[in-house]
């Protein structure tokens, strides 16, 4: 059995190939700056689908949120391997994976807006990576965390209209006090910031939201996008629920900026899977 993972900070989506058959099953993220190897073999083990199949399990490609550097890698790679004790396991940055779910071996740049943001270009062998994904802290620029704390300063600073205020505070009740200690004292405070951009989605036609997100949108082409001198010359792709939801927006923004509008996925995982299998030999045709 062969095993396919995309994993953000929020979610994991898992896709594998057993017998000529494909399951599908998700987790919570598996991000190895916010757990540690315990943590990710309790999150399996919690899943009725993958959990009773895990000595039947070979091999995993799991591309993953944080899984940038070696150590992060050992993080994830262990997890995995006290539940998946008879499987090879690869462990790759979700930047590779979304590569390989929308250029595929052809050359272009690849951008992920979800909860996070991130950008690489890939000359259809290798990645090149910026000097980009940042985290939410310093960087993510036009993700859903970055969203997120827009509309929640717009609300706390007294700068959202009227009207919005009204519907902010029938959708997220909290507090100043409380929405401080969510963000500074508790775990996954990304993912916290991230559940307000919900409220842009509720919202898009207000020309304040409208605003917000078309402005974001250049904000990260600006930052990350044109950083690469040949942005005008390749396609560029897009993976991630914000990109996918107000992809409208985002087309504009790209088209006003003279860039190549490539795919644009909600998620990678289906092709990413596809592209496995092919690259495997496991499959000549997409699943």
């Amino acid at each position: 059995m062969i095993l396919v993972a995309d994993s953000g900070s929020s979610k994991t989506d898992w896709m594998g190939y057993l017998n000529g058959e494909t399951i599908r099953f998700d987790t919570q993220g598996i991000n190895p700056y916010f757990l540690n190897e315990q943590d990710i073999s309790r999150i399996i083990l919690k899943n009725e689908v993958i959990a009773p199949l895990a000595k039947d399990v070979k091999e995993i490609y799991f591309f993953g949120a944080g899984c940038s550097s070696p150590d992060k890698h050992e993080v994830v790679s262990n997890g995995l391997s006290t539940v998946f004790t008879n499987a090879f396991i690869s462990v790759e940055h979700d930047l590779l994976g979304s590569v390989y779910a929308t250029c595929g071996d052809t050359e272009g740049l690849n951008c992920i807006l979800g909860t996070g943001s991130n950008i690489c270009y890939f000359d259809g062998k290798k990645i090149h990576e910026g000097h980009h994904g940042l985290g939410y802290v310093l960087g993510d620029e036009g993700s859903g965390t970055f969203f997120g704390k827009k509309v929640l300063l717009s609300y706390l600073y007294k700068r959202m209209p009227v009207e919005l205020e009204v519907e902010f505070k029938k959708t997220f009740p909290a507090e100043k006090e409380q929405i401080i200690t969510n963000v500074y004292q508790k775990p996954f405070p990304n993912i916290y910031l991230a559940g307000f951009s919900r409220f842009l989605a509720n919202n898009r036609e207000h020309p304040f939201v409208h605003d917000i997100l078309k402005k974001g949108f250049q904000e990260f082409v600006d930052t990350n996008v044109k950083d690469y001198p040949n942005y005008k010359s390749v396609p560029c792709h897009f993976v991630g629920s914000i990109a996918y939801y107000y992809q409208d927006i985002l087309k504009t923004v790209l088209e006003e900026n003279g860039i190549t509008v490539g795919k644009i996925l909600q998620k990678p995982i289906q092709d990413l899977y596809n592209f496995i299998l092919q690259k495997e030999g496991i499959v000549k045709q997409s699943v």
